[in-house]
Protein backbone atom coordinates (compact mmCIF):
# COMPACT_ATOMS: atom_id res chain seq x y z
CA UNK A 1 0.00 0.00 0.00
CA UNK A 2 2.62 2.40 0.94
CA UNK A 3 4.19 2.13 -2.74
CA UNK A 4 0.88 2.75 -4.42
CA UNK A 5 0.89 5.81 -1.99
CA UNK A 6 4.05 7.01 -3.41
CA UNK A 7 3.30 5.89 -6.91
CA UNK A 8 0.13 8.21 -6.60
CA UNK A 9 2.24 11.02 -5.13
CA UNK A 10 4.44 10.95 -8.19
CA UNK A 11 1.46 10.76 -10.56
CA UNK A 12 -0.48 13.46 -9.12
CA UNK A 13 2.59 15.92 -8.58
CA UNK A 14 3.49 15.40 -12.18
CA UNK A 15 -0.14 16.51 -13.00
CA UNK A 16 -0.02 19.68 -10.95
CA UNK A 17 -2.62 18.20 -8.64
CA UNK A 18 -2.60 19.77 -4.87
CA UNK A 19 -2.71 17.26 -2.87
CA UNK A 20 -2.27 16.62 1.18
CA UNK A 21 -1.58 13.51 2.92
CA UNK A 22 -1.80 12.74 6.41
CA UNK A 23 1.75 13.86 7.03
CA UNK A 24 1.28 16.99 5.20
CA UNK A 25 1.03 20.39 7.01
CA UNK A 26 -2.85 21.54 6.74
CA UNK A 27 -3.66 17.63 6.83
CA UNK A 28 -5.67 17.88 9.91
CA UNK A 29 -7.39 21.09 9.31
CA UNK A 30 -8.66 19.76 5.90
CA UNK A 31 -10.48 16.63 7.40
CA UNK A 32 -11.56 18.05 10.43
CA UNK A 33 -15.01 17.23 9.70
CA UNK A 34 -14.14 13.66 8.61
CA UNK A 35 -12.07 13.33 11.72
CA UNK A 36 -15.06 14.38 13.90
CA UNK A 37 -17.29 11.32 12.76
CA UNK A 38 -14.36 8.88 12.77
CA UNK A 39 -14.81 9.65 16.63
CA UNK A 40 -18.34 8.59 16.69
CA UNK A 41 -18.43 5.39 18.41
CA UNK A 42 -21.93 4.54 16.40
CA UNK A 43 -19.87 3.87 13.38
CA UNK A 44 -16.66 2.27 14.92
CA UNK A 45 -14.57 3.06 12.11
CA UNK A 46 -11.22 3.06 13.65
CA UNK A 47 -11.57 0.14 15.42
CA UNK A 48 -12.49 -2.07 12.40
CA UNK A 49 -9.90 -1.37 10.00
CA UNK A 50 -7.21 0.87 9.30
CA UNK A 51 -7.22 3.26 7.01
CA UNK A 52 -5.49 6.28 5.08
CA UNK A 53 -6.89 9.62 3.74
CA UNK A 54 -6.11 12.18 1.10
CA UNK A 55 -7.68 15.32 0.25
CA UNK A 56 -7.30 16.06 -3.46
CA UNK A 57 -8.66 18.14 -6.30
CA UNK A 58 -8.54 18.53 -9.73
CA UNK A 59 -5.47 19.96 -11.50
CA UNK A 60 -4.34 23.38 -10.81
CA UNK A 61 -3.96 23.71 -14.58
CA UNK A 62 -7.70 23.48 -16.71
CA UNK A 63 -5.26 22.48 -19.89
CA UNK A 64 -3.73 19.51 -18.35
CA UNK A 65 -6.96 18.07 -16.53
CA UNK A 66 -8.24 15.89 -19.51
CA UNK A 67 -4.68 14.43 -19.15
CA UNK A 68 -4.61 14.29 -15.64
CA UNK A 69 -8.29 11.98 -15.44
CA UNK A 70 -6.39 9.63 -17.89
CA UNK A 71 -3.29 9.30 -16.01
CA UNK A 72 -4.78 9.06 -12.38
CA UNK A 73 -6.12 6.11 -13.02
CA UNK A 74 -2.64 4.01 -13.85
CA UNK A 75 -1.98 2.50 -10.68
CA UNK A 76 -3.06 -0.91 -10.86
CA UNK A 77 -4.61 -1.45 -7.53
CA UNK A 78 -5.65 2.29 -7.45
CA UNK A 79 -7.27 1.61 -10.78
CA UNK A 80 -9.72 -0.59 -9.15
CA UNK A 81 -10.82 1.70 -6.31
CA UNK A 82 -14.49 2.85 -5.84
CA UNK A 83 -14.36 6.43 -5.76
CA UNK A 84 -17.08 8.60 -3.29
CA UNK A 85 -17.67 11.46 -5.39
CA UNK A 86 -18.02 14.32 -2.47
CA UNK A 87 -20.08 17.05 -3.65
CA UNK A 88 -20.30 19.15 0.30
CA UNK A 89 -18.82 18.09 3.20
CA UNK A 90 -18.37 14.83 5.23
CA UNK A 91 -20.63 15.74 8.20
CA UNK A 92 -23.73 15.35 6.17
CA UNK A 93 -26.84 13.20 6.83
CA UNK A 94 -24.97 9.61 6.45
CA UNK A 95 -21.92 10.69 5.36
CA UNK A 96 -21.54 9.16 2.58
CA UNK A 97 -18.54 10.29 1.11
CA UNK A 98 -16.25 9.82 4.20
CA UNK A 99 -14.84 6.52 1.93
CA UNK A 100 -14.34 3.83 5.01
CA UNK A 101 -12.67 1.38 3.28
CA UNK A 102 -9.51 0.43 1.52
CA UNK A 103 -9.51 1.35 -2.58
CA UNK A 104 -12.12 4.34 -1.35
CA UNK A 105 -11.17 7.94 -2.60
CA UNK A 106 -12.48 10.89 -1.59
CA UNK A 107 -13.07 14.05 -3.73
CA UNK A 108 -12.98 17.31 -2.23
CA UNK A 109 -15.42 19.35 -3.86
CA UNK A 110 -15.22 22.43 -1.26
CA UNK A 111 -12.89 24.69 -3.54
CA UNK A 112 -14.83 24.67 -6.34
CA UNK A 113 -16.84 27.52 -5.35
CA UNK A 114 -17.05 30.15 -8.22
CA UNK A 115 -20.37 31.86 -8.77
CA UNK A 116 -20.46 33.70 -12.35
CA UNK A 117 -23.02 35.12 -14.30
CA UNK A 118 -23.55 36.08 -17.88
CA UNK A 119 -25.65 39.31 -17.87
CA UNK A 120 -26.60 39.04 -20.92
CA UNK A 121 -27.90 35.78 -20.42
CA UNK A 122 -28.97 35.79 -17.19
CA UNK A 123 -27.47 32.11 -16.97
CA UNK A 124 -25.30 31.46 -14.11
CA UNK A 125 -22.27 28.78 -13.98
CA UNK A 126 -22.07 27.90 -9.92
CA UNK A 127 -19.84 25.00 -8.79
CA UNK A 128 -20.53 22.31 -6.60
CA UNK A 129 -18.80 23.77 -3.71
CA UNK A 130 -20.00 27.10 -3.48
CA UNK A 131 -22.68 27.04 -0.33
CA UNK A 132 -26.33 28.42 -0.41
CA UNK A 133 -25.50 31.28 1.35
CA UNK A 134 -22.67 32.99 -1.29
CA UNK A 135 -24.82 31.53 -4.07
CA UNK A 136 -27.83 33.79 -2.59
CA UNK A 137 -25.31 36.94 -1.95
CA UNK A 138 -23.43 36.52 -5.77
CA UNK A 139 -26.43 36.35 -7.54
CA UNK A 140 -28.45 39.26 -5.76
CA UNK A 141 -25.49 41.49 -6.45
CA UNK A 142 -27.07 41.34 -9.97
CA UNK A 143 -31.00 40.92 -8.88
CA UNK A 144 -30.83 37.46 -10.06
CA UNK A 145 -31.74 34.20 -7.89
CA UNK A 146 -32.32 30.54 -8.51
CA UNK A 147 -34.83 28.33 -5.86
CA UNK A 148 -32.67 26.51 -2.98
CA UNK A 149 -32.84 25.41 0.40
CA UNK A 150 -32.18 27.45 3.55
CA UNK A 151 -29.52 26.49 5.35
CA UNK A 152 -26.38 28.65 4.43
CA UNK A 153 -23.61 26.39 4.78
CA UNK A 154 -25.30 23.15 2.44
CA UNK A 155 -22.79 23.20 -0.62
CA UNK A 156 -24.87 22.96 -3.77
CA UNK A 157 -23.49 19.70 -5.52
CA UNK A 158 -25.28 17.55 -3.79
CA UNK A 159 -28.08 19.48 -3.14
CA UNK A 160 -28.74 20.20 -6.85
CA UNK A 161 -27.92 16.82 -7.94
CA UNK A 162 -30.93 15.11 -6.16
CA UNK A 163 -33.86 18.26 -5.73
CA UNK A 164 -33.43 21.03 -3.61
CA UNK A 165 -36.19 22.57 -1.88
CA UNK A 166 -36.62 26.00 0.02
CA UNK A 167 -39.64 28.64 0.75
CA UNK A 168 -39.61 29.83 -2.93
CA UNK A 169 -39.65 26.43 -4.21
CA UNK A 170 -43.66 26.41 -4.61
CA UNK A 171 -43.26 29.41 -7.17
CA UNK A 172 -39.90 28.73 -9.23
CA UNK A 173 -39.49 24.97 -8.47
CA UNK A 174 -36.38 22.92 -7.22
CA UNK A 175 -33.47 24.00 -7.58
CA UNK A 176 -32.60 20.93 -9.77
CA UNK A 177 -35.46 22.44 -12.29
CA UNK A 178 -33.10 25.58 -12.83
CA UNK A 179 -30.04 23.57 -14.45
CA UNK A 180 -29.45 23.98 -17.96
CA UNK A 181 -26.54 22.09 -18.54
CA UNK A 182 -23.70 20.37 -16.18
CA UNK A 183 -20.10 19.73 -16.76
CA UNK A 184 -19.33 16.15 -15.17
CA UNK A 185 -16.08 13.92 -15.20
CA UNK A 186 -17.13 10.26 -15.98
CA UNK A 187 -16.27 7.37 -14.62
CA UNK A 188 -13.65 6.38 -17.71
CA UNK A 189 -11.93 9.90 -16.89
CA UNK A 190 -13.27 12.20 -19.63
CA UNK A 191 -14.82 15.24 -19.09
CA UNK A 192 -18.34 15.87 -20.92
CA UNK A 193 -20.64 18.75 -20.65
CA UNK A 194 -24.81 17.11 -20.81
CA UNK A 195 -27.89 19.14 -21.63
CA UNK A 196 -31.21 18.49 -23.49
CA UNK A 197 -29.16 18.75 -26.77
CA UNK A 198 -26.09 17.17 -25.44
CA UNK A 199 -26.62 13.09 -24.43
CA UNK A 200 -29.99 14.17 -22.95
CA UNK A 201 -30.81 11.06 -21.48
CA UNK A 202 -27.17 11.44 -19.04
CA UNK A 203 -28.89 14.95 -18.27
CA UNK A 204 -32.46 13.43 -17.82
CA UNK A 205 -30.00 10.93 -15.07
CA UNK A 206 -27.91 13.39 -13.20
CA UNK A 207 -31.16 15.85 -12.40
CA UNK A 208 -32.02 13.75 -9.41
CA UNK A 209 -29.01 11.11 -9.42
CA UNK A 210 -26.05 13.31 -10.91
CA UNK A 211 -23.26 11.76 -7.88
CA UNK A 212 -24.23 8.39 -9.26
CA UNK A 213 -22.90 9.09 -12.39
CA UNK A 214 -19.95 11.00 -11.96
CA UNK A 215 -18.08 14.30 -10.40
CA UNK A 216 -20.21 17.67 -11.04
CA UNK A 217 -17.59 20.43 -11.75
CA UNK A 218 -19.94 22.56 -12.29
CA UNK A 219 -23.85 23.55 -12.86
CA UNK A 220 -25.40 25.94 -15.80
CA UNK A 221 -28.62 26.94 -14.13
CA UNK A 222 -31.56 29.56 -15.55
CA UNK A 223 -32.17 32.58 -12.93
CA UNK A 224 -34.96 34.54 -11.62
CA UNK A 225 -35.28 38.60 -11.02
CA UNK A 226 -35.56 38.53 -7.84
CA UNK A 227 -38.93 40.07 -6.01
CA UNK A 228 -39.30 43.50 -4.99
CA UNK A 229 -40.62 42.74 -1.73
CA UNK A 230 -40.41 39.53 0.94
CA UNK A 231 -41.59 38.03 4.33
CA UNK A 232 -40.18 36.13 6.55
CA UNK A 233 -42.61 34.87 9.52
CA UNK A 234 -42.51 32.20 12.41
CA UNK A 235 -45.69 31.77 14.92
CA UNK A 236 -45.17 29.21 18.01
CA UNK A 237 -47.72 27.69 19.90
CA UNK A 238 -48.02 25.44 23.33
CA UNK A 239 -50.79 23.24 22.12
CA UNK A 240 -52.82 20.38 23.53
CA UNK A 241 -53.14 16.99 21.88
CA UNK A 242 -55.92 17.59 20.40
CA UNK A 243 -55.26 20.62 19.47
CA UNK A 244 -52.51 19.71 17.42
CA UNK A 245 -54.67 17.63 15.41
CA UNK A 246 -56.89 19.85 15.01
CA UNK A 247 -53.93 22.47 13.25
CA UNK A 248 -52.44 19.88 11.23
CA UNK A 249 -55.60 18.65 9.74
CA UNK A 250 -56.20 22.53 9.20
CA UNK A 251 -53.01 22.99 7.98
CA UNK A 252 -53.54 20.25 5.46
CA UNK A 253 -56.34 21.54 3.93
CA UNK A 254 -55.56 25.39 4.73
CA UNK A 255 -52.44 24.69 1.81
CA UNK A 256 -55.43 22.96 -0.81
CA UNK A 257 -57.61 25.98 -0.41
CA UNK A 258 -56.17 28.42 -3.05
CA UNK A 259 -53.03 29.64 -1.39
CA UNK A 260 -50.95 31.45 -4.13
CA UNK A 261 -47.52 30.08 -5.36
CA UNK A 262 -45.48 33.45 -3.48
CA UNK A 263 -46.35 31.25 -0.25
CA UNK A 264 -43.59 28.97 0.93
CA UNK A 265 -44.64 27.36 4.76
CA UNK A 266 -42.81 24.14 6.57
CA UNK A 267 -44.85 23.37 9.99
CA UNK A 268 -42.43 22.43 12.64
CA UNK A 269 -43.65 19.75 15.33
CA UNK A 270 -41.49 19.52 19.05
CA UNK A 271 -41.71 17.71 22.63
CA UNK A 272 -44.44 19.63 24.76
CA UNK A 273 -43.23 21.30 28.25
CA UNK A 274 -45.56 18.17 29.98
CA UNK A 275 -47.16 15.18 28.87
CA UNK A 276 -50.61 16.11 27.14
CA UNK A 277 -48.63 19.09 24.99
CA UNK A 278 -47.03 19.64 22.14
CA UNK A 279 -45.10 23.02 20.66
CA UNK A 280 -45.86 23.55 17.58
CA UNK A 281 -44.12 26.64 15.13
CA UNK A 282 -45.28 27.43 11.77
CA UNK A 283 -41.99 29.83 9.39
CA UNK A 284 -42.14 30.13 5.56
CA UNK A 285 -42.17 33.10 3.65
CA UNK A 286 -44.14 35.51 1.31
CA UNK A 287 -42.49 36.89 -1.92
CA UNK A 288 -45.90 39.08 -2.46
CA UNK A 289 -46.70 42.55 -1.42
CA UNK A 290 -46.31 43.28 2.39
CA UNK A 291 -49.94 44.54 2.77
CA UNK A 292 -51.22 41.68 1.20
CA UNK A 293 -48.91 38.79 3.54
CA UNK A 294 -52.16 39.16 6.68
CA UNK A 295 -54.54 38.50 3.95
CA UNK A 296 -53.10 35.45 2.80
CA UNK A 297 -52.13 33.53 5.81
CA UNK A 298 -54.68 34.67 8.32
CA UNK A 299 -57.20 31.87 7.27
CA UNK A 300 -55.30 29.45 8.82
CA UNK A 301 -54.17 31.88 11.95
CA UNK A 302 -58.29 32.06 12.39
CA UNK A 303 -58.75 27.58 12.93
CA UNK A 304 -55.17 27.71 15.56
CA UNK A 305 -55.58 29.16 19.46
CA UNK A 306 -53.41 32.77 19.35
CA UNK A 307 -49.84 32.34 19.10
CA UNK A 308 -46.96 33.09 21.75
CA UNK A 309 -43.90 34.08 20.24
CA UNK A 310 -44.14 35.49 17.11
CA UNK A 311 -41.99 37.18 14.91
CA UNK A 312 -42.26 38.75 11.29
CA UNK A 313 -39.48 39.97 8.98
CA UNK A 314 -40.35 42.30 6.14
CA UNK A 315 -37.83 43.42 3.54
CA UNK A 316 -36.34 43.19 -0.07
CA UNK A 317 -35.50 39.64 -1.32
CA UNK A 318 -32.02 39.54 -0.19
CA UNK A 319 -33.31 40.64 3.64
CA UNK A 320 -35.87 38.22 3.48
CA UNK A 321 -33.32 35.70 2.42
CA UNK A 322 -31.24 36.72 5.26
CA UNK A 323 -33.82 36.38 7.72
CA UNK A 324 -35.09 32.64 6.60
CA UNK A 325 -31.71 31.08 6.47
CA UNK A 326 -30.23 29.57 8.96
CA UNK A 327 -26.67 31.25 9.87
CA UNK A 328 -24.95 34.10 8.39
CA UNK A 329 -25.46 34.33 3.91
CA UNK A 330 -21.27 34.48 4.12
CA UNK A 331 -20.23 31.25 4.97
CA UNK A 332 -16.44 32.71 5.60
CA UNK A 333 -17.87 34.29 8.87
CA UNK A 334 -18.76 30.97 10.46
CA UNK A 335 -17.66 28.29 11.64
CA UNK A 336 -18.01 24.79 11.71
CA UNK A 337 -21.12 22.63 13.03
CA UNK A 338 -21.24 19.94 14.11
CA UNK A 339 -24.08 17.51 15.29
CA UNK A 340 -24.61 13.86 16.26
CA UNK A 341 -28.16 12.48 14.68
CA UNK A 342 -30.20 10.25 12.66
CA UNK A 343 -32.86 11.82 10.26
CA UNK A 344 -35.78 10.07 7.99
CA UNK A 345 -37.85 11.25 5.32
CA UNK A 346 -42.06 10.27 4.07
CA UNK A 347 -43.07 12.19 1.51
CA UNK A 348 -46.89 12.48 1.50
CA UNK A 349 -48.98 11.66 -1.49
CA UNK A 350 -51.27 15.05 -2.91
CA UNK A 351 -53.92 12.49 -4.17
CA UNK A 352 -54.22 10.91 -0.39
CA UNK A 353 -52.75 13.17 2.26
CA UNK A 354 -52.60 12.40 5.61
CA UNK A 355 -55.24 10.66 7.36
CA UNK A 356 -57.33 11.95 10.21
CA UNK A 357 -56.58 8.50 12.08
CA UNK A 358 -52.73 9.21 10.94
CA UNK A 359 -52.72 12.61 12.27
CA UNK A 360 -54.29 11.34 15.65
CA UNK A 361 -51.68 8.10 16.12
CA UNK A 362 -48.73 10.40 15.05
CA UNK A 363 -49.74 13.04 17.51
CA UNK A 364 -50.15 10.67 19.93
CA UNK A 365 -46.95 8.73 19.50
CA UNK A 366 -45.30 12.31 19.75
CA UNK A 367 -46.83 13.40 22.93
CA UNK A 368 -45.89 9.99 24.97
CA UNK A 369 -43.28 8.09 23.24
CA UNK A 370 -41.68 11.68 22.12
CA UNK A 371 -41.86 13.27 25.60
CA UNK A 372 -39.78 10.19 27.05
CA UNK A 373 -37.00 9.70 24.55
CA UNK A 374 -33.74 11.14 25.16
CA UNK A 375 -33.10 12.57 21.74
CA UNK A 376 -33.81 15.90 21.14
CA UNK A 377 -36.24 16.30 18.32
CA UNK A 378 -38.09 17.75 15.62
CA UNK A 379 -41.16 16.67 12.21
CA UNK A 380 -40.57 19.32 9.84
CA UNK A 381 -43.39 19.53 7.41
CA UNK A 382 -42.41 21.30 4.38
CA UNK A 383 -45.01 22.23 1.97
CA UNK A 384 -44.04 20.80 -1.54
CA UNK A 385 -47.44 20.73 -3.61
CA UNK A 386 -50.42 22.48 -2.81
CA UNK A 387 -52.56 24.99 -4.63
CA UNK A 388 -50.37 26.07 -7.79
CA UNK A 389 -47.28 24.60 -6.84
CA UNK A 390 -44.90 24.80 -9.06
CA UNK A 391 -43.44 21.74 -8.15
CA UNK A 392 -45.81 19.56 -9.42
CA UNK A 393 -46.29 21.68 -12.36
CA UNK A 394 -43.56 19.15 -13.60
CA UNK A 395 -44.24 16.14 -15.55
CA UNK A 396 -43.11 13.38 -13.32
CA UNK A 397 -40.59 11.92 -16.23
CA UNK A 398 -39.00 15.51 -17.10
CA UNK A 399 -36.11 14.87 -14.54
CA UNK A 400 -34.94 11.28 -12.70
CA UNK A 401 -36.97 13.31 -9.61
CA UNK A 402 -39.52 10.90 -8.73
CA UNK A 403 -41.71 12.81 -6.65
CA UNK A 404 -43.90 15.35 -8.68
CA UNK A 405 -47.53 14.59 -6.56
CA UNK A 406 -46.27 15.14 -3.40
CA UNK A 407 -47.84 17.60 -0.81
CA UNK A 408 -45.35 17.32 1.94
CA UNK A 409 -42.02 16.21 2.62
CA UNK A 410 -41.71 15.41 6.07
CA UNK A 411 -37.94 15.64 7.65
CA UNK A 412 -37.81 13.59 10.82
CA UNK A 413 -34.67 14.51 12.78
CA UNK A 414 -33.45 13.60 16.00
CA UNK A 415 -29.85 14.56 17.69
CA UNK A 416 -27.76 14.03 20.72
CA UNK A 417 -26.27 16.57 22.32
CA UNK A 418 -23.16 14.53 22.71
CA UNK A 419 -21.64 11.44 20.88
CA UNK A 420 -22.46 8.57 20.68
CA UNK A 421 -25.99 8.07 19.00
CA UNK A 422 -28.45 6.37 21.10
CA UNK A 423 -29.97 3.23 19.88
CA UNK A 424 -33.44 3.91 21.14
CA UNK A 425 -33.15 7.51 19.09
CA UNK A 426 -33.28 4.85 15.64
CA UNK A 427 -36.58 3.46 17.27
CA UNK A 428 -37.96 6.88 18.07
CA UNK A 429 -37.89 8.35 14.11
CA UNK A 430 -38.92 4.68 12.85
CA UNK A 431 -42.08 4.71 15.54
CA UNK A 432 -43.04 8.00 13.51
CA UNK A 433 -43.02 6.34 10.29
CA UNK A 434 -44.52 2.95 11.32
CA UNK A 435 -47.33 5.24 13.30
CA UNK A 436 -48.71 7.31 9.83
CA UNK A 437 -48.01 4.15 7.65
CA UNK A 438 -50.00 2.08 9.94
CA UNK A 439 -52.58 4.40 9.70
CA UNK A 440 -52.71 5.05 5.94
CA UNK A 441 -54.51 3.40 3.15
CA UNK A 442 -52.98 -0.25 1.89
CA UNK A 443 -50.50 0.48 -1.20
CA UNK A 444 -50.41 4.70 0.36
CA UNK A 445 -48.09 6.28 -2.17
CA UNK A 446 -45.81 7.65 -0.36
CA UNK A 447 -42.15 8.34 -1.09
CA UNK A 448 -38.86 9.14 0.63
CA UNK A 449 -36.34 12.55 -0.18
CA UNK A 450 -32.73 11.31 -1.44
CA UNK A 451 -31.40 14.53 0.13
CA UNK A 452 -32.82 13.37 3.75
CA UNK A 453 -30.78 10.05 2.72
CA UNK A 454 -31.75 7.32 5.09
CA UNK A 455 -29.13 3.89 4.55
CA UNK A 456 -31.24 1.60 7.04
CA UNK A 457 -34.51 1.84 4.51
CA UNK A 458 -34.15 -1.71 2.71
CA UNK A 459 -36.56 -0.52 -0.05
CA UNK A 460 -35.22 2.80 -0.65
CA UNK A 461 -34.37 2.07 -4.49
CA UNK A 462 -38.45 2.37 -4.74
CA UNK A 463 -39.02 5.03 -1.96
CA UNK A 464 -35.97 7.35 -3.33
CA UNK A 465 -36.60 7.28 -7.06
CA UNK A 466 -40.10 5.10 -7.76
CA UNK A 467 -40.69 4.40 -11.48
CA UNK A 468 -37.62 5.79 -12.30
CA UNK A 469 -35.07 3.42 -10.50
CA UNK A 470 -34.62 0.76 -13.50
CA UNK A 471 -34.42 3.96 -16.42
CA UNK A 472 -31.65 5.21 -13.77
CA UNK A 473 -29.77 1.75 -13.54
CA UNK A 474 -29.97 1.81 -17.33
CA UNK A 475 -27.49 5.00 -17.17
CA UNK A 476 -25.18 3.93 -14.83
CA UNK A 477 -24.47 0.49 -16.82
CA UNK A 478 -23.75 2.27 -19.82
CA UNK A 479 -21.84 5.44 -18.22
CA UNK A 480 -20.32 3.72 -14.58
CA UNK A 481 -20.11 -0.37 -15.73
CA UNK A 482 -17.52 -0.42 -12.66
CA UNK A 483 -19.33 1.36 -10.36
CA UNK A 484 -16.70 3.41 -9.62
CA UNK A 485 -19.39 6.43 -8.09
CA UNK A 486 -19.76 3.77 -5.37
CA UNK A 487 -21.93 4.32 -1.91
CA UNK A 488 -24.44 3.34 0.08
CA UNK A 489 -27.42 4.74 -1.99
CA UNK A 490 -26.37 5.18 -4.99
CA UNK A 491 -27.60 3.67 -8.24
CA UNK A 492 -26.60 -0.27 -8.80
CA UNK A 493 -25.24 -1.58 -11.51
Amino acid sequence: MAQDLNRLRGTLAAGDVYTLFPEDNGYSQAVQACKLFLSRELYRIDSMFVHTTAVLSLSQSPSRTPEMQIKFQLPSKLARSKISAWFLAAEGYIANGLGGKNRSLVVDMSNFSNVTLDVSTNLAIIQPGSRLGDIALALNDHGRAIPHGHCSTVGLGGHAAHGAWGFVSRQWGLTLDHIISTQLVLANGSITTVSEDNNPELFWGIRGSASSFGVVTSYEFSTVAVPEEGTYFVYNWNVSVAEASISLTSFQDFVQSGIPSTLGLELRLLRGNIVGNLSMQLDGAYFGSHESFTEIIQPYLDTLPPPGLTAITQGNWIETVAALTFGALNTSTQAPINDTFYAKSLMIPEDSPLSRRAIDALISYLDTVGFRTDVLWFVEIELYGGSNSAINLVPVDETAFAHRNKLFNMQLYASSIVPPYPKDGFAFLDGITDVIISNSPDNWGYGTYINYPDNRLDNWQDLYYGSHYLRLQALKKEFDPSNVFNFPLAIEV
